[in-house]
């Protein structure tokens, strides 16, 4: 499997945002727009901060 957790990193904590995410498409300047492997989405205002993709985590700060 090749899909990603996404998380927020806010105050020095991170917050899941989202798992299993399949396709990260930039819909803007720090706006970015979450699709999940079921279809499922989310529109985030973030940028990336972190992408370690061996251990399948995005990391998104505000």
């Amino acid at each position: 499997m090749c899909e990603a957790s996404a998380y927020l990193s806010k105050d020095g904590e991170e917050q899941l945002l989202m798992e299993s995410v399949d396709i990260i498409e930039p819909q803007g300047e720090n706006i970015f727009r979450l699709v999940g492997i079921f279809g499922d989405q989310k529109i985030i205002h973030a940028r990336i901060k972190l992408m370690n993709l061996v251990d399948h985590r995005i990391i998104f700060e505000e």
